[in-house]
């Protein structure tokens, strides 16, 4: 064989370029054989789910550790999940949004930002519906879950598969002084979020509601710009505000809930099968973030007592006092709740006498 050069440099010839075409084109083929092989071995449906949450926390914890593999599990890897954590995607009502439009599937959120998309859970919202985080997780699992998710999922566009607490119930903690009672709260400026509940509240508590950043609380308590606030207690203990505030008061009342929702249109287009698979993954999930979020709950308030100065936890005649300021709220949300659903799940915790609170008020 006779090899031409040019310049020093081998010239392939026309029939050796042929032939190396072939085997590159060959190999080509070969390989997407081989991606089409291992394609059709993989996942017949992939969810995308986008969320807030975050790996090292529960919501991100429980999508990793219960979701994703037992919907794997339940349909033998013909589903999965793709998730895209901590706002990479979306950020609760726009992943709602995402969702309708197709771009995703499944989606975390709180209890409140799903009223953007409709009223159908506004119940988990209402101050003081629930007395502990036992009757919260008990109700819901029992009965009242489903029955909100199925309206949901008629009225709203979405089904919730899950719901479930993302912290616990907020705690009053301030600077100040021992708070016991609404009229200890009297003169406190009170730092509050945009809700409107939260802000009338604090109002009737007779605090100054103050509305104040979140990134900038550790400061405010700090400097005395806010002087009080009503976080969840492991949010507390995460930005720190059991440093400057050592005065805490153990009313709960306002429910952290938040669900795993999934677009209707989407739902609706899955098979029977592939709905219980969804639903088993779901109800492993729930188990899971409920079982983390308690651990969270307790760590948080157990670092939070070792520096108080003082947690306090009210009587029952002084709870009173307490929800007595949160129907106001229950007033305003007139509309949102169906009032009989609501009577029974306060009626199931044994809180007759906010019931006869409420029916004075003309709120149930």
């Amino acid at each position: 064989m006779i090899t031409m050069k040019v310049n020093n440099e081998p010239v392939m010839s026309p029939w050796r370029r042929r032939m190396k075409l072939f085997k590159f084109g060959k190999i080509l083929v070969l390989a997407g054989v081989a991606a089409l092989t291992a394609q059709s071995a993989t996942a017949e449906m992939v969810l995308k789910l986008g969320t807030t949450g975050r790996l090292g926390m529960p919501i991100g914890d429980a999508i990793d550790q219960a979701l994703i593999p037992a919907i794997e599990s339940a349909s033998g890897g013909k589903m999965t999940i793709e998730p895209h954590y901590q706002r990479s995607l979306c950020a609760e009502q726009k992943c709602g949004e995402q969702a309708n439009q197709g771009l995703i599937a499944l989606w975390t959120s709180s209890t409140a930002n799903y009223g953007n998309f409709g009223p159908e859970l506004a119940i988990f919202d209402l101050p003081f519906i629930f007395k502990s985080l036992e009757d919260a997780k008990r109700i819901s699992d029992e009965w009242l879950a489903e029955r909100q998710c199925k309206l949901a999922l008629e009225n709203a566009g979405h089904i919730c598969l899950a719901v479930y607490s993302s912290g616990g119930f907020r705690q009053l903690g301030n600077a100040t002084k021992s708070v016991r009672v609404p009229d200890d709260m009297k003169g406190l400026k009170w730092r509050t979020t945009k809700s409107p509940v939260e802000f009338m509240l604090v109002k009737n508590w007779g605090a100054t509601p103050t509305p104040y950043d979140w990134s900038q609380l550790y400061q405010g308590l700090q400097s005395g710009v806010v002087e009080g606030q009503y976080v969840a207690t492991p949010w507390q203990e995460v930005a720190k505000l059991h440093e400057v505030a050592k005065y805490f008061t153990e009313i709960g009342g306002m429910w952290s809930g938040n669900i795993l929702a999934m677009d209707a249109t989407q739902y609706n287009a899955l098979s029977d099968q592939q709905r219980e698979w969804l639903h088993e993954a779901a109800d492993a999930y729930g188990e899971k973030v409920n079982e983390l979020d308690n651990a969270w709950i307790k760590n948080g308030e157990d670092i939070i007592k070792a520096s108080a100065t003082e947690w306090y936890v009210p009587t029952e005649a002084e709870l009173t006092k307490w929800r007595a300021g949160a129907i106001g709220a229950w007033l305003d949300a007139k509309g949102t709740f169906e009032p009989a659903v609501a009577k029974r799940v306060l009626l199931e915790q044994g809180m007759e006498s906010f019931v006869a609170q409420l029916e004075e008020a003309g709120a149930l």
